[in-house]
């Protein structure tokens, strides 16, 4: 088997379908967080802060579930085919919202009509938020295991991917985009609207504290294979207590009023606990409740090997563009909103 810096094709192809999903979450999870908040704002002014805070960088976040959707239809098109089929409802439901939620804000400022922005309004706090909900969802099953049979063909019901552990990661994903949005928006307002932002952080940080410690216990009591990969090796444990004082950062940096910095730390807690998914996963991708021997692999499904080794140089090449590209745009918008002639 081919390998890439010492690391065989599938495996490669793993992280960086990883990489590209975490960077999606990072960038995409202020934003739907931010959004998730905006019915909390009651003044008209403080919502057009809060939607200009996140207009000019809403879409190119998006760009990265395009470009990690790609990747996975590319490196993995048989979990692609069979995670789609199993979560068809999900997924098509995350689409509809997705949609929604672009249009609401493109929308929204296009009447003057209090009815009309009203209506947008909520539509986009509440796709921002089932957006959260149902990528926890998604996570949720993947972690407790879809019902795969020969051929990794499903044989559950459509109903099966609203299971308790699922719902309970769900909420959970919600409250920590939540936080990040919150976060985000610290860093982005000033005055009234500031106060009001904070105190909705402290309370974002307790609801998703307490929501993380409930999925942990029940991962630990119903779902203990889990932690095989880790028991295996103990050096893995480091990713835990990594992810474990980057949440505990978070408070201690916001009640010193370090925003930007307990903003990185809320980003670096997304980037952690996708890491320990991943590990507690691989190399499965998808764990077959019917017999183990249906579970879909990064070996099992990967493309070919000559494939793989073409979409690494290409990965490569586009990667650096892109991550340029994201950089640019968050140092020209950098800074406290102010409301002008080309605001939403």
């Amino acid at each position: 088997m081919e390998t890439f810096l010492g690391i065989d094709y599938p495996t490669m192809w793993f992280l960086v379908v990883g990489a590209l999903f975490s960077g999606y979450a990072i960038l995409d999870g202020f934003d739907l967080g931010a959004g998730a908040w905006h019915l909390f704002f009651k003044k008209e002014e403080s919502r057009r802060i809060a939607l200009n805070a996140v207009g000019p960088v809403w879409d190119g976040n998006e760009v990265w579930l395009v470009i990690g959707g790609g990747a996975l239809f590319a490196g993995f098109p048989i979990l692609y085919a069979s995670m789609f089929s199993a979560l068809y409802i999900p997924f098509m439901l995350f689409l509809f919202v997705l949609i929604l939620r672009a249009v609401s804000i493109e929308f929204r400022s296009k009447e003057p009509m209090f009815w009309w922005r009203q209506m947008w309004d909520i539509t986009y706090s509440i796709s921002s938020a089932v957006m959260a909900l149902l990528l926890g969802v998604v996570v949720g099953n993947l972690l407790k295991g879809v019902e795969l049979g020969p051929n990794y063909t499903f044989l559950g019901h459509w109903t099966d991917f609203l299971n308790p552990y699922a719902i309970m990661v769900g909420f959970t994903t919600l409250a920590l985009f939540m936080m990040h949005g919150a976060l985000y928006l610290a860093m982005k307002t000033e005055g009234r609207l500031f106060a009001k932002v904070n105190l909705l952080l402290k309370n974002a940080i307790i609801f998703f504290i307490v929501s993380y410690g409930m999925v942990t216990l029940y991962t630990l009591i119903y779902l203990p294979h889990l932690t095989d990969n880790l028991h295996q090796n103990a050096a893995l444990f480091i990713v835990p207590i990594l992810a474990f004082l980057s949440i505990a950062n978070i408070p201690r940096l916001v009640s010193k009023g370090r925003y930007v910095q307990a903003f990185l730390f809320s980003a670096l807690t997304i980037s952690f606990l996708l890491i320990l998914v991943a590990i507690e996963l691989y190399p499965v991708l998808v764990i077959s409740t019917v017999d183990p021997v249906y579970s879909i692999t990064v070996y099992n499904s990967a493309s070919s090997q000559k494939s793989l080794g073409i979409m690494l140089l290409m990965t490569a090449i586009g990667a650096p563009l892109v991550i340029a590209y994201t950089v640019f745009v968050y140092k020209t918008f950098w800074g406290k909103v102010k409301m002008d002639e080309t605001s939403y």
